[in-house]
C-alpha cells in the first residue's frame, strides 16, 4: 500500500496516518494527491473506489519529479517535492458511480511517486484503496556479503533493485521509458546474475534472442526482441563477449556450440570493412561505445560515437574487434572448430599491431583515440589494457597514468566504467576499487534508490538503469577477488582486493555450489578461510604468493 502523501489539495488533508484510505472526495471537487512509494518500483497499481458517478480518476506514475520552467528536463534530489512539477505516464478512468469498482492496468507501472487526480460531478466518490502488486523475474539473491562498511550495503541494495527492476520476461535497459533488451547492458546485467543469484535462465534467454536477432549480413540488432532495426555494431562484439563469459563462469559448452556459428557471422562481416592494416574503415550503423561524462574534447564523442580519423578508423573500435578475436579464438579451441583458431589469432596480432604503431603517443605514452592524436580517452585506455594491447610488463605503471592523466582524458561514463574499473584491476590498481565508487554516491546523495542511466543526475533521462549495477560484480569478484580461471568455473581464482577492509566474508554461487571466503585481520596477521565446491580447483594470490587450493575447506594465517 502506498501510504505516504506528500502533497494534498482540492479539500482538507486527512489526518496523519498509517492508512489514510478510505477517503471521501465531496462532490464537485478536484482533488490532487501525491502519493510516495519511498522507493522506485515496478507494479500492477489497483485503485478501488465507490459511487461518484461520471467522475475522473487519474493515475500518474514518476520515476521523479521536475524542476519548474525547464521543459520537465532537469530533476531535483529525488527526495524534493516543494515547488516541483509532476510529470509521467498516466491511466485515466471513469467512474459508473456503482460500488466495489476496480481498476488495474494491463501492464506493470514504474514509479516512486504516484500522482491522484480526482474530478467528482454531482456525487461523492470514495477512494477505498490504492496500492501496487510487485512483479519481476523471480531472481533470488543467493549470494552473501557480510561486511559492516555502510556504503557497500548500501550500494550492493541499490544495485540489487536496479538489476531486479529491469529483468521481466528479458532483462530491459530501464523500466519506465523503452523497456528493451540492449546488448550492451545485458552483457553486464547477465555478470550480475551470474554473481548475485546464480540463476542463468534469463542470461540463456538473452543468448538466445540475441542470436536470432542477427541480420542476414551476420550482424545482431543491438537490442532484441524488436520490431525497430537499430544495428550498433560494438555491441555485437560484445556478443560475443557475452558468450565468452558464458563459458568461462556456467558450466553448459553445449548450450554455447550452435551460437559460434553466430559469432563467425559477425567476425566475417566485420572482415568486409577492414583495412590493408586490420583497422576497421567506419562500418555503417550507430558505432555506439559510451556517451562520455565530460574530459577535453568529449564532445568529439557526439551521441556516443567516438570519433574516427582520417583514415576512418578508431582506437576503441579496433579494441572491440580485437576482444572479440581473442574471445572466439578461445572458445573454438575448445568447444568449436579448432581450425579457426589460426586465423582468428593471426588477424588478433595484425590488429594489436596496427593499434600499437598507429594510436600508441610516446610521448603520453597513452593511446589517442584516432591515428591524429588529438584526443585521448578512459574509454580507449581501458580496452588497451583489457585486451593485451599493453604488456604486463608495462601495464601497472599504464595504469597508474590512466589515473594520473584522468583530468585530461573524455571520460567513461557510468556503463563503461565497467570497463575502466576492470582495466584498472588488471593494472594492479584492485585496491582501490571502493575509491572509484563516487557516481554511485552521488546517486545516493541526490535521493535516488536504483542508478541513474548516467552520471549527470540533474538531466539524466531514466533513473533505473540496469547498466549501472556493475558493484554487484565487483564486490565479489574484485573486492573478495572471487573469479572464474577456467571455462565452466572448473577452476577457481582468488585475489581480494581489500584496500582498507580489514574484515569481511561473503559466498557467490558456483555450477558445482558455493565459493566462500573470508578476511580477519587482527594483530597484525590475517586469517583467511576460503572454501571450493567439489571437483574444483583454485589459487589463491596474496602480495605477489601464489597458493594452491583444493576443494574444501582451507585456513592460511598469513
Amino acid at each position: 500500500y502506498i501510504t505516504v502523501i506528500r502533497k494534498f489539495s482540492g479539500m482538507d488533508a486527512p489526518a496523519p496516518s498509517a492508512k489514510p484510505l478510505p477517503i471521501v472526495i465531496p462532490a464537485n471537487k478536484k482533488v490532487v494527491i501525491l502519493l510516495d512509494q519511498l522507493f522506485e518500483t515496478n507494479a500492477f497499481p489497483t485503485i478501488k473506489f465507490s459511487g461518484g458517478s461520471g467522475a475522473g480518476i487519474s493515475l500518474g506514475y514518476a520515476e521523479s519529479l521536475f524542476e519548474p520552467g525547464t521543459n520537465f528536463v532537469k530533476k531535483p534530489n529525488r527526495n524534493t517535492v516543494t515547488g516541483k512539477i509532476f510529470r509521467g505516464l498516466t491511466d485515466t478512468i471513469t467512474s459508473n458511480g456503482a460500488g466495489g469498482q476496480s481498476f488495474t492496468p494491463f501492464n506493470f507501472r514504474t514509479y516512486r511517486y504516484m500522482q491522484l487526480i480526482v474530478q467528482t460531478r454531482n456525487t461523492p466518490l470514495t477512494i477505498d484503496s490504492l496500492y501496487g502488486t510487485y512483479t519481476a523475474y523471480p531472481f533470488k539473491q543467493n549470494a552473501v556479503l557480510n561486511t559492516d562498511n555502510t556504503d557497500i550495503k548500501k550500494i550492493r541494495e541499490i544495485g540489487w533493485r536496479t538489476a531486479k527492476l529491469n529483468a521481466y520476461e528479458t532483462y530491459t535497459d530501464c523500466p519506465y521509458y523503452e523497456q528493451t533488451q540492449y546488448l550492451g547492458d545485458t552483457h553486464l546485467q547477465a555478470m550480475v546474475s551470474y554473481y548475485e543469484s546464480g540463476d542463468d535462465r534469463l542470461a540463456r534467454n538473452a543468448i538466445e534472442l540475441f542470436d536470432q536477432s542477427r541480420q542476414y549480413d551476420g550482424l545482431t540488432l543491438s537490442s532484441y526482441p524488436n520490431r525497430g532495426f537499430q544495428m550498433i555494431p560494438p555491441f555485437a562484439l560484445l556478443y560475443i563477449g557475452m558468450l565468452h563469459d558464458y563459458y568461462m563462469y556456467r558450466n553448459d559448452a553445449n548450450f554455447l556450440k550452435d551460437k559460434l556459428q553466430g559469432a563467425r557471422g559477425i567476425l566475417e562481416y566485420f572482415t568486409k570493412y577492414q583495412g590493408t592494416d586490420g583497422s576497421l574503415v567506419r562500418p555503417p550503423y550507430w558505432e555506439y561505445v559510451d556517451g562520455p561524462m565530460g574530459g577535453p574534447g568529449s564532445e568529439a564523442w557526439f551521441i556516443g560515437i567516438p570519433p574516427f580519423g582520417s583514415d576512418g578508423s578508431s582506437a576503441v573500435i579496433d579494441m572491440h574487434l580485437l576482444w572479440a578475436y581473442q574471445w572466439a579464438a578461445e572458445m573454438e579451441a575448445k568447444i568449436g572448430l579448432p581450425q579457426l583458431v589460426p586465423l582468428y589469432k593471426t588477424k588478433a596480432a595484425q590488429l594489436k599491431q596496427t593499434i600499437q604503431s598507429k594510436y600508441y603517443d610516446s610521448g603520453r605514452k597513452l593511446y589517442a583515440d584516432t591515428k591524429e592524436k588529438t584526443l585521448f580517452s578512459q574509454q580507449t585506455n581501458s580496452m588497451a589494457i583489457l585486451t593485451g594491447v599493453v604488456s604486463d610488463t608495462d601495464m601497472p605503471a599504464f595504469a597508474q597514468r590512466i589515473v594520473a592523466d584522468s583530468n585530461r582524458l573524455i571520460q567513461c561514463n557510468i556503463w563503461f566504467k565497467y570497463y575502466l574499473h576492470r582495466a584498472l584491476v588488471k593494472g594492479g590498481l584492485g585496491d582501490n576499487y571502493l575509491n572509484w565508487l563516487g557516481v554511485w554516491h552521488n546517486n545516493i546523495n541526490m535521493g535516488l534508490t536504483t542508478w541513474a542511466e548516467v552520471a549527470d543526475l540533474v538531466v539524466t533521462r531514466s533513473d533505473c538503469h540496469g547498466w549501472g549495477a556493475h558493484p554487484n560484480i565487483e564486490f565479489f569478484r574484485t573486492v573478495l577477488g572471487i573469479d572464474s580461471d577456467a571455462p565452466g568455473f572448473k577452476k577457481i581464482k582468488i585475489e581480494p582486493h581489500l584496500g582498507t577492509l580489514t574484515n569481511i566474508s561473503g559466498e557467490i554461487p558456483h555450477p558445482n555450489g558455493k565459493v566462500k571466503v573470508s578476511y580477519v585481520s587482527k594483530d597484525s596477521k590475517w586469517k583467511i578461510g576460503i572454501s571450493l565446491p567439489e571437483n574444483t580447483v583454485g589459487t589463491f594470490l596474496w602480495k605477489g604468493k601464489t597458493y594452491q587450493l583444493a576443494s574444501g575447506e582451507s585456513v592460511l594465517v598469513i
